[in-house]
């Protein structure tokens, strides 16, 4: 491992203007990063990795490096491009447990996060960093949010998010596991408490239906709360996932390795909306992709669907007069998924958009002063690295209005 990635590290040109650096949404210093790492200087490396993105080691895992770094690598033009992936993974994974955090000196103010997501851990070492009392308040049984319960273990192993859990600890932040905001306790509850801000950070765990005949059957299931307990499900041998995003590809890859046979995605039109390398394994795993299919209904044998008439353009000019019906012994649900509500209904003033998606400014504030929101729970389902860069705008936001109020 080790001599594969320095002769990868070797390949880098050390581009003046980094088309890797500008296609990274939280923009990593590819070429200066590798250069360090090439002369023997791991730690700082990982440090700077860590500091611009404190989830390097899960972007490295579960990114969509070819539409990002790799992708635009100018290597790969006419050749083979650096996989800096690997390169941060190593990095990454050797600088986590032996990083030293020393946090700037401690300040008197109080934070909230709620959710313990991709976002909520961001914001969490960024203000524990800058010397902030942070708590994080997490419903679940362990944090992680969307990470722990949305990406199969195959893909991102839970023991990093425990090694993760011990680094915020170390750096002083509390954490409140089983404690959901908005049924007991509210967000006004923690103004009242002497936190000066607070960070929403609850992702989109509302299952989209269908709202189809037959969604209630014991025969369907919804993808998200299969992949946060899939070993609590009996799905039979052939089973059918409504949906081509990265949950419904996820479910898919995870319904095979707990038992299933067979395994078909279907979508409407041709446009698959996982990430080309999760749809690569998806099809090495033996899962089936079938495009033109609108489903109708659900029976007890299967899925209902119309098949698709496509033009010259692969666009969806109608629908055969006869129906399909596809047997499985599961369907699952896949299609997209929305916010909760709770907070919204618990909290004055805060105010969510038609989708249910919390309303900011550019600062990453909401409607409610002293309130900030990123990732998922304000622009719906997006990548991790996504929800990392919008939680560093909001978390250098929150800094400037606790010096400000103060």
């Amino acid at each position: 491992m080790a001599l594969s990635i320095t002769t990868e590290a070797s390949r880098c040109l050390n581009c003046k203007k980094p088309r890797c650096m500008e296609a990274c949404p939280v923009h990593t210093r590819i070429p200066e990063i590798i250069q360090i790492f090439k002369q023997n200087r791991l730690m700082e490396a990982g440090e700077i990795l860590f500091d611009n993105n404190p989830m390097s080691l899960i972007c490295a895992m579960v990114c969509n490096h070819g539409a990002q770094c790799t992708g635009h690598c100018v290597l790969g033009i006419k050749g083979n491009p650096v996989h800096f992936y690997e390169i941060e993974h190593f990095i990454s994974d050797s600088y986590l447990d032996r990083m030293n955090l020393q946090p700037k000196q401690q300040k008197s103010e109080r934070v909230a996060i709620i959710g313990s997501g991709p976002a909520g851990i961001t914001v969490a070492f960024k203000l524990a960093a800058a010397g902030y009392k942070v708590t994080i308040f997490e419903e679940k049984t362990q944090i992680g949010g969307m990470l722990r319960y949305g990406i199969p273990e195959f893909r991102l192993p839970k023991t990093i998010l425990t090694r993760i859990q011990k680094r915020l600890l170390d750096v002083g932040v509390k954490i409140r596991v089983n404690t959901p905001i908005g049924p007991s306790l509210h967000i006004d509850d923690l103004f009242r408490d002497g936190y000066k801000t607070v960070f929403v950070g609850t992702g989109t765990w509302r299952p989209k239906s269908l709202g189809l005949v037959g969604e209630t059957l014991p025969n369907v299931h919804f993808g998200l709360a299969y992949l946060s307990h899939p070993g609590s499900y009996s799905l039979g041998e052939n089973v059918a996932v409504i949906g081509m995003g990265n949950v419904a590809v996820d479910v898919a890859r995870t319904a095979l390795r707990h038992g299933a046979l067979k395994v078909s995605l279907y979508a409407r039109s041709k446009r698959v909306a996982a990430s080309d390398d999760e749809v690569e394994y998806a099809r090495l795993d033996g899962c089936e992709f079938v495009f033109g299919r609108a489903i109708q209904r659900i029976n007890e044998e299967g899925p209902v669907f119309k098949v698709a008439r496509f033009d010259e353009n692969d666009k969806v000019i109608g629908y055969e007069d006869e129906e399909e019906t596809v047997k499985a012994d599961s369907v699952i649900v896949a299609i997209s998924q929305g916010p909760l509500d709770k907070l919204v209904n618990t909290t004055v003033g805060l105010i969510s958009n038609e989708k249910g998606l919390l309303v900011v400014d550019d600062d990453k504030m909401t409607t409610v002063p002293g309130v900030f929101a990123a990732g998922d729970v304000v622009h719906g389902s997006m990548t991790v690295v996504h929800a990392v860069a919008d939680a560093k705008i909001a978390a250098e936001a929150m800094i400037r209005y606790m010096e400000k109020e103060a």
